[in-house]
């Protein structure tokens, strides 16, 4: 495998996630249900990522290919699953699709963090995670076009088909590198979750915390602009493909300053631009010029800082970067899925401020636990 399957592969399981919630409003209709269901449903399924804490061993004796595979074959499958056209099947769908997307992510990680020194680590995996941003810079257009072109349904035929193909793809890749150290990876031993350390938990923590804040407001973002605003089915299209050009900038920003700079100052800068966001999202009213400007400040923070967390993860246990990825991973899911559903219910109940107040308050988690990963250092 190189980066670059690797990061269209992922692009495509991206893309399978990230419509979802930009286009919300058409599934609603689709379905007919309300926001709070659907964000409830989105939640839940973020919940099957905990799966990537069981591969965490097989990260760390090499099996990244197997992994990524068996990811982009559960993409494919909660396509045609979520075909059938129901709100149960819906949720069904979306458990297997973050089930794929997590799997696939980590083991892309685990792929770049056991070939790729720590010195410039945060290149490769900022590179890798522009897959994150092509989902909504290439992909949103597609999809609105899908939409009004077949309905509802035609981005699920379409990805289905993409994520076959990019499995047959990754299977028929073969092992062209060795990890940096010179060691095999399938010869190591597969360290427990139970040896991971106080300072490596306070980064996954951090990781996590920095997940839920981004989750639990982009979940609503589709929702917010179509009430506040009363954005269509093609201007969300537009605005979502301007969320992906935001974030590209983000991941290849981290992949071009932070290893310079470092990862821990460059993820405290991501992280202010963040709270720069939330604040513009606060004042922005009616006005939809400054709500943009707002969730794109946001999006851009965002991006900056967690694609360079990764980095923080896969250092912060070298002896068992698999295994400490797969957990960071398995709690950060927990930490979206608890963000994407309470952001959902607050926005119902509140507004978008209430979302922005639970975003808040897991930034400031996060910035703890990260300054508390540094302290631990020895």
């Amino acid at each position: 495998m190189n980066l670059a399957r690797l990061t269209a592969a992922k692009a495509v399981a991206n893309t399978a996630l990230r419509w979802v919630p930009p286009f919300l409003p058409v599934l609603e209709k689709a379905f007919g249900a309300t926001t709070g269901q659907m964000t409830t449903i989105l939640g839940f399924g973020e919940m099957s990522g905990l799966s990537t804490i069981a591969v965490g061993g097989r990260l760390d004796r090499g099996r990244e290919r197997i992994v990524m595979t068996l990811a982009l074959v559960a993409v494919a499958v909660s396509s045609l699953v979520s075909l059938v056209g129901t709100t149960f099947t819906f949720a069904i769908g979306f458990v297997l699709v973050v089930l794929g997307v997590a799997n696939c992510t980590v083991a892309g990680h685990a792929y770049i963090s056991h070939r790729v020194a720590y010195a410039e680590r945060a290149r490769s995996i900022g590179l890798y995670e522009t897959s994150w941003a092509l989902a909504l810079l290439v992909g949103a257009p597609i999809i609105a076009v899908l939409i009004s072109v077949f309905g509802w349904r035609g981005p699920y035929v379409v990805l289905a088909l993409a994520a076959t193909a990019m499995a047959a793809v990754i299977w028929r890749s073969a092992e062209s590198e060795r990890p940096a150290t010179g060691v095999s990876v399938e010869s190591r031993p597969a360290p427990g979750w139970r040896t991971i350390t106080p300072r490596a938990w306070f980064v996954i923590v951090g990781s996590a915390m920095l997940a839920m804040a981004g989750l639990s407001v982009f979940a609503i973002s589709g929702s917010w602009l179509d009430d506040a605003f009363g954005v269509s089915t093609g201007g969300l299209g537009a605005v979502a493909m301007g969320f992906g050009a935001i974030e590209l900038l983000a991941s290849t920003g981290s992949a071009g300053f932070a290893d310079r700079i470092g990862k821990f100052r460059s993820t405290m800068t991501g992280i202010a631009l963040l709270v720069v966001g939330q604040a513009t999202m606060a004042i922005a009213d009616e006005t939809l010029w400054i709500g943009v400007v707002g969730i794109l400040l946001f999006l851009c923070g965002f991006e900056f800082a967690i694609v360079t967390s990764f980095s923080l993860v896969t250092e912060a246990m070298p002896d068992a970067r698999g295994t400490t990825i797969a957990m960071s991973n398995g709690v950060g899911t927990v930490a979206r899925g608890s963000g994407t559903i309470a952001g959902g219910w607050l926005f119902g109940a509140y507004g978008v401020e209430g979302t922005l107040a639970l975003s808040a308050s897991a930034i400031a988690v996060a910035v703890t636990a990260f300054s508390l990963s540094r302290r631990g250092r020895s």
